[in-house]
Formats: structure tokens, sequence, C-alpha cells
């Protein structure tokens, strides 16, 4: 059993200085003001030192952690987001995978979720394999450029089945609609995101009632759709702002690159704190910077002169929202936690509360993480 004393308990709206935490097994047994009494020697105590004592972070959409790729590499990858605070994670497979190597990339992360090093795997997100070809870095890998075909896809399903959590795909994709008819037969829950498109408004929302909740990296790789060309017109960034239902994902690196801070603090302004949710989309590739964004530290670029996801772990996407919006540390648990929790249906996740699961993380005012628990033992 671990007590947590002196610690500054973050909740969803507010603080508890001068906090208790006492974890039994892998649950909160308590969590409030401090009570000496509450202090038995039975308990291990850790001295948060009058730091914030905060819910492990829920990453739903990474490829990779450090240099690993999920697929390759999965345990290595889970343990670099681990000792960052992710205690929940959710490799994803991207479009540029052949049906084989979609199969063979569930297998491999769903082995690894089952392992010691890897249980912080939670699930898995397919960003494809039926996207819009002209959007996302890879593109030119892109294999899945042809018809809709269940002959195609029908093994794929089955072999991700209920692990599969986030099924990304284009609404504007002929097809579509049977595709995720078929994903819901053999997993009811699966939540749909809008990913890689130039869809209409009209086309993302007939799509709200069989599960489509999240936009995918929100503003980017998505197209814009002109009735003329000295007007603005509407496509999936409007209709992800617009919709109460959709959470936006955001990839917010140092420099604003992927989210400038100005639309960063709009989203913010129009889908209010409970619709963010703070991913990572971290990658492996190696190709040259961009010109101009040589020093572009958390960024990845592919061989084509794209932006190729990020080299964050989601304490750093934190620190990077409190820079760029002013955004305190109860936002960004809220952003990197709470919501990615609540779009989960996980209150046991997300939260310090009494009988919430004991995934805990210990970091300074700037999300510099300090200590992490996992399911109640103590992993850093």
């Amino acid at each position: 059993m671990l007590a947590i004393k002196n610690a500054t308990i973050v909740k969803s709206d507010h603080l508890i200085p001068n906090g208790l935490v006492l974890i039994k097994g892998r649950k909160i047994h308590y969590a409030g003001s401090s009570k000496e009494e509450l202090l038995t020697s039975e308990y291990e105590l850790i001295d948060a030192k009058g730091m914030y004592v905060g819910p492990g972070l829920i990453d739903i959409h990474t490829h990779a952690g450090g240099k690993s790729w999920f697929y390759e590499q999965p345990e290595e990858a889970a343990i670099v987001h681990l000792m960052h605070g992710t205690t929940s994670v959710f490799p994803a497979c991207y479009f540029n995978m052949s049906k084989s190597e979609f199969m063979d990339a569930i297998r491999i992360i769903k082995s690894a979720s089952q392992t010691e090093r890897g249980k912080n795997i939670k699930g898995i997100y397919m960003e494809g394999p039926y996207l819009n070809y002209k959007f996302g870095c890879e593109k030119e890998s892109n294999q899945w450029k042809g018809s809709i075909e269940k002959a195609e896809y029908k093994e794929i399903i089955e072999e991700a089945s209920d692990f599969a959590t986030f099924w990304s795909v284009a609404p504007e994709r002929e097809g579509i609609l049977q595709y995720i008819e078929d994903v819901r037969a053999v997993c009811p829950k699966a939540i749909f995101t809008v990913a890689h498109s130039e869809a209409s408004p009209q086309e993302i929302e007939k799509l709200i009632p069989y599960g489509l909740r999240v936009g995918t990296h929100h503003t980017n790789a998505t197209g814009e759709r002109l009735f003329y060309p000295e007007c603005r017109g509407v496509c999936v960034d409007e209709a992800v702002n617009m919709n109460d239902d959709i959470y936006a994902e955001l990839i917010v690196d140092s420099k604003g690159i992927h989210v400038d801070p100005y639309m960063l603090r709009l989203i913010l302004k129009i889908k209010g704190k409970e619709k963010i949710i703070l991913i990572s989309d971290a990658c492996v590739f190696n190709g040259p910077p961009i010109p101009g964004l040589e020093d572009a530290t958390d960024l990845n670029f592919d061989f084509h002169g794209d932006i190729a996801g990020s080299k964050l772990t989601l304490d750093v996407a934190c620190k990077n929202m409190m820079v760029h919006t002013g955004a305190g540390i109860c936002d960004v648990f809220r952003y990197a936690s709470k919501n990615p929790a609540n779009l989960l249906e996980r209150p046991d996740l997300g939260e310090i509360r009494e009988g919430a699961t004991a995934d805990i993380i210990i970091v300074d005012h700037m999300m510099n993480v300090l200590y992490v628990i996992q399911e109640g033992e103590s992993i850093k």
C-alpha cells in the first residue's frame, strides 16, 4: 500500500493543497485533505513535497515512443510513454500498411498489451485504411486508394475486433457507411474519427449517429471546399468546431506548427475545455527538416517534404499547451486525462478520487514528471 503526503491534488476544476492520497491494491482508497490519523505504519510513504498529484495521462493517438514504432517494438515504445506519465496509450496503425501489415501490427500490439512492460497499451487507433489519399504524411505510400471492398477489410476488422477502440474514416469515400456498419457489427463500442478528409460538414454529421465522436489531429490533413475562390469554404475543421458531440484532438508542439497558437486559443474558445484532447501523434521518421524548421526539435519529417507527426510525449504536449494558451495545471490534466477518459467512458480513469484506478503521476508546475504510479505500483 502507498501513501502520498504533502500533495497538491489536481482535480478537474480546483486544487487540494496539503493533500493526502492513499492507495490500496490497484485503487485509490482516499484522496483529500491531509488526515494524519489515516497514515498508519502499513503504508509506504511518498513525499510529494507540495508538487502536483494528478491522474495518469491518456494518449489516444500515437504511433511510436522514442525511437521505436509500436508495430515493431511495442513494449519499448510503451515504456517511453509510461516514463513520461502516460499510463494508458492507444498505438495507431496507419494507412501506409498493406492488409497483411495491418493484421501483423494488430497481433503484435495486442500481444504486447498482455505483458508487464506493455500493460499501459489499452487498445488500438486504426488511422486507416480508408482515408482520403490526398492528405497526410506518406500519402504516396497509401495502399487503399481503390474502392472499398468487404473482401479486403473483413479480416482486418475481425483481427482488430474489440481491441481496436478508434476507427478513422474519410466520410466522403464512397462505400464508407457499409464499412462503418461492418465495424460496428464486430465492435459495437467502436469510436469513429474523421481523419485525412475533405468531407463536407453534412457528410460528417451524417455519421455522428453511427459513433463519429473525434476529429483526428484537428486542423491537420484536412481539405477546404470552395464554392468561389475568393470565399472561404467550410469543411472538416468547421464541422468539428461546430458539433458539440465531436472531440478535437490537438498536436501541440513547441513551435506551434501543427496548430498555430492563435488557432489553439480559438479552438479552446469554440469547443470549451470539455471537448479538447491532447495527443502526441509520435512517429519515427528521419527525413530532413523543412527549410525554416531546423530548430523544431519535437517535429518529425518524412522524405517527401511533409511534417510527419511529432517526437512528443504527452507531458511535453501539456507544457506546450500551457505556454501557448495560458492553460493552468487543472486544464492540461483535463485535456490529457479527464477528457479522454470521458470519451472512453472510463469513469475509473482521468481523476484523483476514491475508487478510481491508481494511475497517478506527480509533476512540477510545468508538467515535468517526477513520479509515476501504475495501477497502484511505483514505476518511477
